[in-house]
């Protein structure tokens, strides 16, 4: 097995572990983590995890999650667990593109995204720390990690989303919640670390609303304010960057994941890295970038020359986590060896451009085809790398 091969996180959950997710996104009566409120759930959500666990190590991965089994909603778990933050239904989710809509983002998503903030932040004792135990112990001592939203989505959708209550009750200005942000996730950073965590990999789904080529960014049109637009960008690399740099100084390795939305094998946006390149790309100091070139929508691998004379690792997402079919081989190899002449080969990995389970439903294939999938991964890096 090769161990250029990656996988971003999240894994297809089993049915009796899907029978207690679904009870989760239709109530707001539960508190997180829902152990106390469901019967069974907490030693069905563990003795998933064993099971999946020992899965990626027969497969031969040798980077080990929990295949986000402990999470519901890629990022929404984590807020959950923050201290002053109440989970609530909305009126309705977010909205993906169909897979056969051509303009139309009608697709909706479940309805437990919707939040009540009631004091100022906190993360000490986050129920992840728990997690992320339960991970490391039940690894086999393979090198294992763990996933949580980036400092600068949860910025920008708390600034932005209709479904935020009391946010300005708590934090009266735009910098009161950025700086919030940053000393909680400074706190659960510190804990992470204290328990033994080594790699903290942050996901990020915000990059592309400031690719002038996205046509469903809410930047473009006419009368954009260009430099207030850059001067948000620049505060969404500087936050990310102070929680890379406090995690540095604890010895992890800091890791993000970018991608344009996956939920049930659709997708949310669009935009080009090569728009984004110089400041998501070239300026946050992650230690390891896992990107999406699955299709048309991320552009050309020119992106890559952003990472010219820097030593971080790039996992180039080249095949799709949302088909129940094997990749197109001749693509990828043809796609690795253009990236290897940018980027020096020892530096890169492969991946599917997302997880294949972002939030608890999962894409629309079955396991066997998930393994399938990451079989073919593996088969593909070892040809290529020879390793």
């Amino acid at each position: 097995m090769s161990k250029k091969f990656q996988i971003v996180g999240s894994l297809l959950r089993p049915t009796e572990l899907l029978a207690y997710k679904r009870q989760i996104e239709h109530s707001d009566t539960i508190v997180y983590p829902f152990y106390n409120d469901l019967a069974g759930y907490e030693d069905c959500e563990l003795a998933a995890t064993k099971e999946i666990i020992k899965k990626q190590v027969d497969h031969g991965l040798d980077v080990i999650s929990d295949g986000e089994y402990s999470k519901s909603i890629w990022h929404l778990d984590f807020v959950w667990g923050l201290k002053g933050v109440d989970r609530l239904l909305a009126q309705h989710g977010y909205f993906f593109k169909d897979k056969d809509a051509v303009d139309e983002y009608n697709y909706e998503t479940r309805k437990d995204i919707a939040l009540r903030f009631t004091e100022p932040f906190g993360a000490k004792n986050h129920h992840f720390i728990k997690i992320f135990k339960r991970i490391a112990s039940l690894a086999e001592g393979k090198t294992t990690k763990l996933c949580i939203p980036s400092p600068s989505h949860l910025f920008g959708e708390f600034s932005w989303s209709k479904n935020i209550i009391d946010k300005d009750k708590i934090y009266p200005t735009s910098n009161d919640l950025k700086n919030a942000l940053l000393v909680a996730y400074k706190e659960f950073v510190q804990e992470y670390a204290d328990a033994g965590g080594k790699i903290l990999q942050l996901d990020d789904c915000l990059w592309e609303m400031f690719a002038d080529d996205n046509p469903n960014s809410p930047f473009n049109g006419e009368n954009i304010d260009v430099a207030a637009l850059s001067a948000l960008a620049d505060e969404f690399v500087e936050l990310n960057n102070a929680v890379i740099d406090f995690g540095h100084t604890l010895g992890l390795k800091m890791w993000t994941h970018n991608c344009r939305g996956n939920y049930e094998s659709r997708h949310m946006g669009g935009g080009s890295y090569a728009k984004i390149a110089d400041l998501f790309l070239k300026q946050q100091k992650y230690d390891r970038f896992f990107l999406e070139w699955d299709d048309e929508r991320a552009g050309t691998l020119d992106a890559l020359n952003a990472f010219k004379g820097k030593n971080n690792e790039i996992v180039l997402g080249l095949m799709s986590s949302k088909t129940n079919t094997l990749d197109d081989e001749d693509r990828i190899f043809k796609l690795l060896e253009e990236a290897s002449k940018i980027i020096d080969k020892d530096r890169l990995f492969l991946s599917h451009q997302c997880g294949f389970a972002s939030c608890d439903g999962g894409n629309e294939l079955t396991e066997a085809e998930q393994w399938a999938k990451i079989d073919q991964g593996q088969k593909i890096a070892q040809k290529f790398w020879g390793v």
